[in-house]
Formats: C-alpha cells, sequence, structure tokens
C-alpha cells in the first residue's frame, strides 16, 4: 500500500503463502480477471493477528459512515435505515461470498442496512494475490475497500473471512483472542472455525455505532452543506 500509517500483518499458512503462487485458474476457475497485489493505501486491517490495527479500523469505518453522511444530508429528516453500498464488480470470484455477507449482515442488525450498488457506492471490493491475506483498508482520500485473497479464502471459510472485513466497515475493530462464535475473532481460532455470524454483543455495537455515530456524522455532513450554499449564494450574487 501507499503510504502505509498503520500495518496489520496477515501471516498465512505455509500451504497458503505457496498458494499464492498458483495461477487464477486453481481459485477463480477462470472466472476473474487476474490480479496482482493490491497496492498499499494508508491502514489497513487484516483477517488474523496485528498489533496496530484500531487506527485502521476506526479510518475506515470513519470513511465509510463520512461517505453515507454526505448522502443522507440531502434528507436528513428521512425514516429509512441508514444505507451503506457496495461495489462488488472487482471481485467476482467472490460475488457468492459478497452477497452472503451482506445477507448475514442485514438480518442481524437493525439500524444500517447493506446494498449492493456501483456508480457513488461508499466501498467497494477487490480480489488478488498478497502476501498479507485478506484485509480492510483506507485510501487516505475518504474512500475505502475491503480486500479479498485468493489462497487465504482458501485455507479458511470464506463466508467468514468476508463478512469479517465487512464487519470492519460497519465499525467493529478486530478482537483474536476471542473464541469462534465471535465473528471478529477473525483467524484467531484458526481454519477449523466457520462460522460466519456475529454474536449478540458484535450485532449490539454495530446498531449502536449506526444509532449515535451516524448521528454525529450526519450533523456534521449538514452543516457543511450549509456552510457550501451559502459560499455558493454569495459566489452567484
Amino acid at each position: 500500500m501507499r503510504k502505509r500509517t498503520s500495518v496489520s500483518v496477515m501471516p498465512i499458512s505455509t500451504r497458503a503463502v505457496a498458494a499464492v503462487g498458483l495461477s487464477l485458474a486453481v481459485f477463480g476457475l477462470g472466472t476473474a480477471v487476474p490480479a496482482a497485489a493490491a497496492p498499499a493505501p494508508a491502514p489497513y486491517s487484516g483477517y488474523t493477528g496485528s498489533s496496530a490495527e484500531a487506527r485502521a479500523n476506526q479510518a475506515f469505518f470513519q470513511a465509510v459512515l463520512k461517505s453515507v453522511a454526505e448522502k443522507r444530508a440531502a434528507h436528513p429528516n428521512s425514516a429509512a435505515a441508514v444505507t451503506v453500498t457496495y461495489d462488488a464488480s472487482a471481485a467476482p470470484t467472490f460475488s457468492a461470498e459478497i452477497a452472503r455477507s451482506a445477507q448475514i449482515w442485514n438480518g442481524a442488525v437493525s439500524n444500517v442496512k447493506l446494498q449492493a450498488g456501483s456508480a457513488g457506492a461508499d466501498f467497494s471490493y477487490r480480489e488478488g494475490n498478497d502476501s498479507r491475506g485478506s484485509y480492510a483498508s483506507t485510501d487516505g482520500h475518504g474512500g475505502g475497500y475491503v480486500f479479498l485473497d485468493y489462497a487465504q479464502n482458501k485455507e479458511y471459510d470464506s463466508t467468514r473471512v468476508t463478512a469479517h472485513e465487512t464487519g470492519h466497515v460497519l465499525g467493529l475493530p478486530d478482537h483474536y483472542e476471542g473464541p469462534c462464535s465471535e465473528l471478529m475473532s477473525g483467524g484467531g481460532p484458526g481454519p477449523s472455525c466457520t462460522n460466519t455470524n456475529p454474536d449478540a454483543n458484535e450485532r449490539a455495537k454495530v446498531d449502536q455505532l449506526w444509532a449515535n455515530g451516524f448521528r454525529a456524522a450526519l450533523d456534521k455532513a449538514i452543516s457543511g452543506k450549509s456552510l457550501s450554499d451559502k459560499s455558493l449564494n454569495k459566489s452567484t450574487r
């Protein structure tokens, strides 16, 4: 990544590392466009252990929160659930896992919903080979994406990996020392863990974040929009 300010290194097994060098056909069955290791933008948080992931998680969440709030500022009194849109076009190999991840989270929480989109999406998914494995990242310019690594998604349950990384989008930090029943324990419990659902505490935390955190972000976006409108009106007089 370019300008990496905080790093969550993603160790993967010898078997997974060896798999990175295999052809795309092994993992994508010829359906995906070949992808090199993703460029490294600002902070990112991986699927397995890290010592400096808190800022990365927060940066990703704040980027998505800001994007959604700026859209909602045009209709601040809407009673509809907050909708976060994602673009999965750059990760065709994992389209089923991405759709399932959105379904899992949409069924687990009530204050925010994930919806597939393209133009103007709040974040995106990408795929390829990267020795760091899968991770969620910000680009340092208000955008973010989830990178899904071919090899790691062979070693670990792919839907769990995708749902875990999507949890960062919704504001959850990693908790690698947690049990398999926690989605955000990521790769901590090992490849045998196939749980794809957030537990009660994780669900409650997301609903809390998108009730309180979003309100603050929306107020800021509305304030910024008002100042921009006033400036525009002055310049056109």
